[in-house]
């Protein structure tokens, strides 16, 4: 905006001094033109009074001196002409006429005066040409011409351009010098409402347009803005509210529904203990969905306390807790030992739980789930902070590209995985603590099958940042903790390697 608004100023000022000082130049180069013709016309027609005599009693002597003399202090050659157009006289020995001095002469001998035809342009170095006729008892006898060199002028105005290209260089350059605080002035109350919605976009949601300075219409933009996010902040609020609220009320009397359906096993036939046991599934299920809700919750309510966290060591401790109830899955640990993180206390653990989880239920029995820390380093493409990637890979079936756009979303399953147990909320809480850890959770496809989460992390070598996603575009999807790039890493760091 800043400089789209210093590009129309600056372009409005060029119109403006164009628009003044080329019709100014070419004033300046017409005047010391007829500066110069009038007093060259002067001079000529004296030539030609002079003349009239002179040819009728053939005394030349005079006028050769007042030519000769008229050429040696002005440097303007003179000559007088005869009807033939021969010369008869001239201010210098071998003087020629061109192509401009014959059409003067000719209109000359026709009886017409001189007059401005052309304006003298620096870049024009044909001489000034001046003719008189010469004239007895109204009849014309011959021509006085005087050819005067142009460099003076040309000289002059080029000094005179220069000089207004040099005020308008000035005036130009004045202007860049106040416009840029004048530009940032008038934007203020946009740069101020930039700052406010990129405050709101990372969870502040006290954060309020200032209303009591800057123009009318944005003071009002600014009421309105001010009103619309007290408006979103309390419905967020409301919401999370509602939820917290709600999940928490309801887990009482689901656990003392679960426990009155539990002491109704003896009254039972043994044809309904099934039907009981499907009921008792249903209670633990619809638990653990009020839990998902309630971290769900929590995740994505923001202010939450950042510290440096050791990568390598958490997700060690978790796939080792997971080796005990993983329903005969292989869990491996690879990468680095050690690396620390940026992240919201206890979120990287809860991230590894919910990713392990989806691997362990949905790759299959057999499968084989690998999680990778990297060290920390910058992205392939060069640009950003540094970052520590965890990356869990399993060779199941995966899913497809589809599957892959909505799996974060809440409560999205699979159609070929609507049996398996879950909530279908372990990716969205995962993404959201991602995300408020300042990282990003990132889901590809994995190399040669299978599904490849990988959470990115800023690393822990300077303050910490503020909420929000750090920079993915440089990952390519199984290129890094795929089984056979962990096969590649350095597992040797790891004791629990393998």
């Amino acid at each position: 905006m800043l400089r789209r608004m210093l590009v129309l100023y600056a372009s409005l000022l060029l119109l403006v001094l164009a628009a003044l000082e080329i019709p100014l130049a070419v004033a300046v180069a017409a005047r010391d033109t007829q500066t110069l013709f009038i007093d060259q016309l002067n001079d000529t027609a004296r030539f030609a009074s002079l003349a009239e005599p002179a040819l009728r009693s053939g005394e030349m002597v005079t006028l050769r001196a007042e030519l000769t003399r008229y050429d040696s202090l002005y440097g303007i050659a003179a000559a007088i002409v005869d009807q033939d157009g021969r010369i008869v006289i001239s201010s210098r020995p071998g003087l020629s006429l061109g192509g401009a001095a014959r059409s003067r002469l000719r209109a000359a001998l026709s009886g017409d005066r001189s007059g401005i035809e052309e304006v003298v342009w620096p870049w024009r170095r044909a001489p000034l040409v001046v003719a008189e006729p010469v004239g007895r008892g109204g009849e014309v006898v011959a021509t006085a011409v005087t050819i005067a060199p142009t460099g003076a002028v040309r000289s002059r105005i080029t000094t005179r351009w220069t000089e207004l290209a040099a005020a308008g260089l000035a005036a130009l350059l004045g202007f860049g010098l106040a416009a840029v605080p004048l530009t940032r002035w008038v934007l203020r109350p946009v740069r101020e409402l930039d700052e406010v919605t990129g405050e709101l976009s990372a969870g502040q949601w006290q954060a309020r347009v200032p209303v009591t300075t800057g123009p009318a219409e944005m003071r009002r933009l600014g009421e309105h803005f001010n009103t619309m996010a007290a408006a979103m902040s309390r419905i967020l609020e409301q919401q999370k509210s509602f939820v917290s609220y709600a999940g928490h009320q309801l887990r009482n009397p689901l656990a003392a529904l679960r426990l009155r359906v539990e002491n109704l096993a003896p009254h039972l036939p043994p044809a309904g203990e099934r039907d009981l046991e499907l009921a008792i599934d249903e209670a633990g299920r619809l638990g653990r969905i009020l839990d998902g809700i309630l971290a769900l919750v929590r995740a994505e309510g923001g202010n939450y306390r950042i510290c440096v966290v050791d990568c390598g060591r958490v997700a060690r401790e978790r796939v080792t807790a997971w080796r005990h109830d993983s329903s005969g899955v292989r869990l491996r640990c690879r990468g680095a030992t050690h690396a620390a993180a940026f992240a919201v206390q206890g979120g990287v653990g809860q991230i590894l739980d919910a990713l392990i989880d989806n691997a362990t239920k949905f790759a299959g029995p057999d499968a084989t789930v690998t999680v990778t820390v990297s060290r920390p380093h910058r992205p392939a493409d060069g640009l950003g902070e540094p970052v520590v990637g965890i990356d869990v890979v399993d060779d199941g079936p995966g899913l497809s590209e589809a599957d892959l756009a909505s799996a974060t979303q809440r409560f999205w399953r699979g159609a070929e995985h609507q049996n398996v147990d879950g909530t279908g909320l372990g990716l969205a809480i995962a993404g959201a603590l991602a995300e408020a850890s300042g990282g990003v959770l990132l889901l590809g496809p994995a190399r040669p099958r299978g599904l490849h989460a990988r959470v990115v992390l800023p690393a822990a070598a300077g303050s910490p940042p503020e909420p929000g996603p750090v920079s993915s575009a440089a990952w390519t999807p199984g290129s890094n903790g795929s089984p056979r790039d962990a096969a590649a890493a350095d597992s040797s760091r790891s004791p629990r390697a393998g």
